[in-house]
């Protein structure tokens, strides 16, 4: 059961900061998190590999389903059960399906941009900020390819109904977080905004079924959409 990485003790999340120190980097921070034993991993070492094994992977992929590209990278060893890896992960998984989809866009250049916006994002987001870093992710994906700013009006629209839709499923699940299911949820209500609002069509699984349960403490079991024993394992794809 994945919890700490370096002793697998439960993490502790506080309402305030506290001045901590990162374990691999040992540069020093002020955090809402460490484990029961005091240690702390900033985003930058937690999500450094998974992170780079994303974006080299969707620039090879030419996949087509998004929820296809999330799986691979998810069963890779860099990509923890939770993590601000996800805060890219969800964003490069859909544009990868996306222009290979017929997207018209710029592959590497907008693989790289979601890479250094979505690792902006920290972890922890979805309860500190009430903003779960998967939706925002789908949202910066949006507004990567349709070149959205502060001050464009039809693309800063979309990009912020995306992160909107996102988060209202996210949140209409509860929780606590689990990053393998938001990031399905952001990805299935991306794809319908994709086909709905940017005449996008990618590819999707008749069902999302869940592996990862098993090293997740907090998972929802039959809540789940996702989880094996649910029955509404096919809700989000009906609804796309």
């Amino acid at each position: 059961m994945e919890e700490c990485l370096i002793c697998g003790r439960p993490l502790v999340y506080k309402t305030t900061e506290q001045p901590v120190e990162c374990v691999v980097c040992h540069r020093r921070f002020f955090s809402r998190v460490s484990c029961e034993g005091g240690h702390y991993i900033c985003d930058d070492c937690h999500g450094k590999d998974a992170i780079a094994w994303i974006e080299a992977y969707c620039l090879r992929s030419e996949e087509k389903d998004p929820v296809a590209v999330a799986k691979a990278l998810m069963d890779q060893p860099y990509v923890h059960m939770h993590g601000n890896e996800h805060h890219v992960l969800v964003g490069a998984a859909l544009l990868t399906a996306y222009y290979h989809s017929g997207g018209a866009v710029s592959f590497d250049e907008a693989m790289a941009e979601i890479v250094r916006r979505g690792r902006e994002v920290p972890g922890g987001a979805c309860g500190f900020w009430g903003a779960c870093g998967a939706a925002v992710s789908a949202g910066i994906f949006v507004s990567v390819v349709t070149g959205a700013t502060p001050l464009s009006q039809d693309a800063w629209g979309l990009a912020n109904t995306m992160t909107s839709r996102a988060l209202a499923a996210i949140g209409g699940i509860g929780g606590p977080r689990c990053c393998k299911r938001d990031s399905f949820t952001a990805i299935c209500q991306a794809v319908s905004f994709c086909r709905e609002k940017l005449g996008v069509t990618m590819e999707m699984p008749e069902s999302i079924e869940c592996t990862y349960y098993v090293n997740n403490n907090q998972c929802l079991g039959r809540r789940c959409p996702y989880h094996p024993k649910s029955s509404g394992r096919k809700q989000e794809k009906e609804n796309t």
